[in-house]
């Protein structure tokens, strides 16, 4: 018979998210291994495009942890925190004598893990 194990992280994934993974990832490295009350703060000051974004990911994961787990809000940290790519939109500029040049709007998969600190 299988002993019950404790859960102790929880996750959020915010997919087809329109900015660029490459964008993303400078902002997700920040935040990776920090308390998670530390992360928002972090990047509450962080000057970029993927903050709110990744602040929005950060506070389910949390919600998550403290819903669905039980866990405490002020033990948790960012055990993981990882950006792929997501599908490109292909877009079309108009260019001189009548040609065209491509546009890739790329998209972001977010994922967010929280953990409990042993």
């Amino acid at each position: 018979m299988m002993a019950e194990q404790e859960i102790t992280s929880a996750t959020a994934v915010v997919k087809n998210v329109r900015i660029a993974p490459r964008k993303a990832r400078l902002v997700i490295d920040l935040i990776r291994g920090k308390n998670a009350a530390e992360a928002i703060a972090m990047l509450q000051f962080t000057p970029r495009a993927g903050s709110p974004i990744i602040i929005k990911a950060l506070k389910s994961a949390i919600a998550n942890a403290e819903h669905n787990f039980d866990l405490d809000a002020q033990n948790l940290y960012v055990s993981e925190a990882f950006v792929d790519e997501g599908p490109t939109l292909k877009r079309f500029r108009p260019r001189a004598k009548g040609s065209a040049s491509p546009i890739n709007k790329r998209t972001s998969h977010i994922t967010v893990v929280v953990s409990e600190k042993e």
